[in-house]
């Protein structure tokens, strides 16, 4: 019996495609890619979780720089600078700074840690429906890369006011940016389909008609029954997102409101023996590009200001064009914009982690001090609103009519030589 895949892009239906190592199953519809095959086993993935959870404490524990000024010498880490911005005051920002940058990215790996244990021993616990959901949550919101980024825009800005060398944690960091997007391919799907593999869950489920619904919490695809749980996950059952449109645009316009002050107000404040000084983010770019760093200026300018005005602009052509697109070309594009938006959406949180990383950076009391200002909140509000927003946001509506005339749709295989069907 052929198992059943429903695109969560646009919800056309598939059925098995064998794939070998380093082909990908696309939607034969939108084109999205509806599978990645791995040559890694349970126990390779077991390894390569392990050794990002090894690599992720050891870059929080050590310090990511040495920092010498007239004297005296700090040796910073990530953890010290979320405590430091507590301990000023800046209580939200050190909760949001700590869930994104720490809690969640460590939770996440300790969660397939957990799921690939589960399956490896083959006793399924009354719980990994619920862990699984649970990391499909998580997967969104851990931000390591962000993080690795922001140290290296911290490091170059301070590098004029200090002597700045780089220590053990950076090195891990940069590391464990690699080990940890290798890990972040064990999606919640495959832990679903290895668990299918091995019976311990059932891998498909009776289809008594033409209408379907697939789980957006594990996938299976079943017949919709009125008020009833997914038959394997147990997950609420949802034919399209319960008041999209409403959500995605509450979301949306409270970020672009709050996306002024975050661009008007200070986002950092210096104080020196010389006095104190406000810097914007635009200013702070502009630092970055008459310092010689124009490559970091660039970066830190299309975190800030670009990600932020090209995520707006495209939740607003999503939403107001979500039932009025036709043609399977047009619908193709607007897929693409919304898995852009959905890539995009974390990298505008760089600006954020640099104003934490420099206020433990630069905490050398009676010669200088960095303070976040008013604006970090606000932009890290922006961000987490856009990807609320993202995340709010159904895709599938604008693929509902075809998606009806057409229910069966022949997943396609593809590497980086061939395509076919």
């Amino acid at each position: 019996m052929n198992h059943l895949h429903a695109c969560p892009q646009c919800d056309a239906l598939h059925t098995d495609v064998d794939l070998q190592a380093g082909e990908s199953a696309v939607c034969g519809q939108c084109a999205s890619v509806l599978d990645k095959a791995s040559s890694l086993t349970v126990s390779g993935w077991l390894a390569l979780v392990l050794g990002a959870i090894i690599l992720f404490l050891s870059a929080n524990i050590a310090p990511v720089v040495h920092i010498t000024l007239q004297g005296h010498r700090i040796s910073p880490n990530f953890p010290e600078a979320i405590a430091l911005s507590w301990q000023q005051g800046h209580h939200s920002l050190a909760i949001m700074g700590g869930l994104l940058g720490v809690v969640f990215p460590l939770l996440m790996l300790l969660y397939r840690l957990w799921a690939l244990l589960v399956i490896r021993s083959g006793r399924l616990p009354l719980d990994f429906s619920l862990g699984l959901r649970v990391l499909g949550i998580l997967q969104h919101w851990s931000l390591v890369p962000v993080v690795f980024l922001a140290m290296i825009v911290a490091l170059v800005k301070f590098a004029g006011l200090a002597q700045v060398t780089p220590a053990y944690g950076l090195w891990a960091y940069a590391v464990l940016m690699l080990v940890y997007t290798s890990a972040s391919r064990l999606s919640v799907q495959k832990l679903w389909n290895m668990a299918a593999e091995k019976g311990m869950v059932i891998a498909s489920a009776p289809m008594s008609s033409d209408d379907f619904i697939g789980c957006s919490a594990c996938g299976l695809v079943q017949t919709p029954d009125e008020d009833a749980p997914c038959l394997r996950c147990n997950a609420t059952l949802h034919k399209r997102k319960p008041d999209m449109q409403n959500r995605a645009w509450a979301f949306l316009i409270t970020a672009m409101l709050l996306y002024v002050p975050a661009n008007i107000l200070p986002i950092m404040v210096l104080t020196t023996p010389m006095g104190s000084s406000a810097h914007t983010i635009l200013g702070g770019v502009i630092e970055l590009w008459e310092s010689g760093s124009a490559d970091l200026a660039l970066i830190v300018f299309t975190a800030s200001i670009v990600v932020p005005f090209t995520k707006f602009v495209a939740l607003v052509v999503l939403l107001c064009g979500a039932h009025r697109w036709k043609g399977r070309v047009v619908q193709r594009q607007r897929t693409r914009i919304y898995e852009l938006v959905e890539f995009i959406g974390q990298w505008s949180m760089l600006d954020v982690f640099v104003v934490l990383l420099l206020g433990a950076m630069g905490n050398f009391p009676g010669l200088s001090q960095i303070i976040p200002g008013s604006a970090a909140l606000s932009f890290g509000l922006v961000v987490v609103l856009t990807m609320l927003s993202a995340l709010s946001f159904d895709p599938r509506v604008g693929w509902d009519a075809r998606t009806a005339q057409q229910r069966s749709v022949k997943a396609i295989r593809e590497n980086s030589d061939l395509k076919v069907e």
